[in-house]
């Protein structure tokens, strides 16, 4: 599990986000929610070690992340960014092989149960028929996928994803939140993404993560919807939930 002690997270000495103290359990995915540029990425980027936090902690399954080492860290979180992966020639096999990368020493050679690890993540992701396929010949949900498996290939305990379904249509947007949930629940891991696809989120994740007031309020949509967070963070953008319905309605 992950739990954030306190934490303030920024660049150099500007905090962008303050006093977060949240927990995350394993086998859970949640979603993180906010606008442009209010500090979701800066949130992701110190869990995964980029950012040091400004203050208090981050723990993992009881240890401080800041303190380990980069080749603990790589074996402790996977990180997905939003980038396009624009590699010419490279087969998905071989994309998804370089998520043994903690475990494989300097030269990256992959043993027999490396090889095996890498075509159960495939598989795992239901994309076993494109292993061989390179990934530019791959549609954008495919490639999400793709990627996806990487990050399973990697065994970390924790996932992070930043705006993963960003260029996908809508049926594939759908299909990689479903298969991130169906993931956290089988593997018993820890996924936290961002998304703008708030309609999605509300509906697929286990818990909400919305950033608002320079801080993260948690919880459920239910609880979220009860004490009036999301109605608060939706009515910013001109936009209300329907609770009955499970919709976002534009207001007139």
């Amino acid at each position: 599990m992950i739990e954030l002690q306190h934490l303030t997270v920024g660049y150099g000495n500007k905090a962008v986000l303050t006093d977060i103290s949240q927990h995350i359990d394993a086998g859970q995915m949640v979603c993180l929610l906010g606008a442009n540029g209010i500090g979701k990425s800066t949130i992701l980027r110190t869990l995964a070690g980029f950012l040091m936090p400004l203050s208090g902690n981050v723990l993992l399954q009881g240890q401080s992340l800041p303190s380990l080492s980069p080749s603990r860290r790589s074996r402790a979180v996977s990180v997905v960014l939003t980038e396009h992966v624009e590699v010419p020639y490279m087969r998905v096999e071989d994309l998804v092989g370089m998520g043994r990368s903690p475990y494989t020493g300097f030269f990256g050679t992959l043993q027999a149960k490396d090889r095996k690890v890498v075509s159960e993540a495939i598989e795992m992701v239901g994309i076993g028929h494109l292993a061989q396929r390179t990934i530019d010949t791959l549609s954008d949900g495919e490639r999400q996928k793709a990627m996806l498996a990487k990050a399973l290939a990697q065994q970390t305990p924790v996932i992070l994803l930043d705006e993963p379904t960003a260029f996908l249509d809508f049926h594939a947007k759908v299909s990689t939140l479903r298969l991130m949930l169906r993931l956290a629940h089988e593997t018993g891991k820890t996924i936290l993404l961002s998304t703008h696809d708030v309609e999605m989120a509300i509906q697929l994740s286990d818990m909400l993560w919305v950033v608002q007031e320079g801080t993260v309020i948690a919880g459920t949509t239910a609880s979220l919807t009860a004490d009036g967070t999301l109605q608060r963070f939706l009515h910013a953008d001109g936009i209300s939930y329907d609770t009955a319905e499970h919709t976002l309605k534009i207001l007139s």
